[in-house]
This record gives C-alpha cells, structure tokens and sequence, in this order.
C-alpha cells in the first residue's frame, strides 16, 4: 500500500514544475520561484512518504518474523510435550534431577 504523503507530493512535484516552466516562458519570475517551491515541498512530502512505508515495511517485516519465532515455540513445546508423554518414567527422572539441582542452590546460599 502506498502512502498518500506519495502520492500527493508527486502530484504537488509535477504541480510545481509546471507552473516554473509556465513561469519561465512567460517571464514571471514570481510564478517560476513559486513553482520551484512548490516542486521542493513536493519532493519533501514524496520522501516522507517514503520512509513511512520503509518503516510500515520494517515492521511488517518484524512482526512476521515474531509469528514465525513464536509458532516454532509452540511447536517445539508440543514436540517436548508429546516425547514427555511416550517416556513418563524419563520425564520423571529429569524432573527430579532439576528439582534437585535447585534444592542444592538454595540451600548452597543460607
């Protein structure tokens, strides 16, 4: 999606550059400065423009990529869950083994 600050200093761009070539034609030195100015702010709104949709694209990018971390975690977890249920007895013993290693720590720190 395009941003609307593109498409309206495109148009204000073109605007302005008209109006400095009627300008110059017509010797209006007043009409060519406005169109210059005009054209200026054009291009700065076309770039600001731009950089809203680099950053709207960037966090897009990141937010997919978020997606995907957190559907690889669930995955994982369902995968540990699963083996957990095929070997109960393992998941028993690893269970016991960390709640052993962590009585050792709080009991290493009175």
């Amino acid at each position: 999606m395009v941003d609307s600050n593109r498409i309206m200093g495109a148009a204000r761009e073109l605007g302005g550059k008209v109006q400095g070539a009627i300008g110059d034609l017509t010797g209006s030195r007043d009409d060519a400065l406005e169109g210059r100015l005009r054209e200026t702010a054009g291009r700065a709104e076309n770039f600001y423009g731009q950089a809203k949709d680099a950053v709207r694209h960037a966090a897009d990018e990141a937010y997919d990529a978020a997606e995907d971390a957190f559907d690889r975690g669930r995955r994982t977890l369902q995968e540990g869950h699963e083996r957990s249920v095929e070997w109960p007895h393992t998941s028993l013993i690893v269970a016991g083994l960390i709640g052993f290693g962590l009585g050792l720590l709080v009991r290493g720190r009175n």
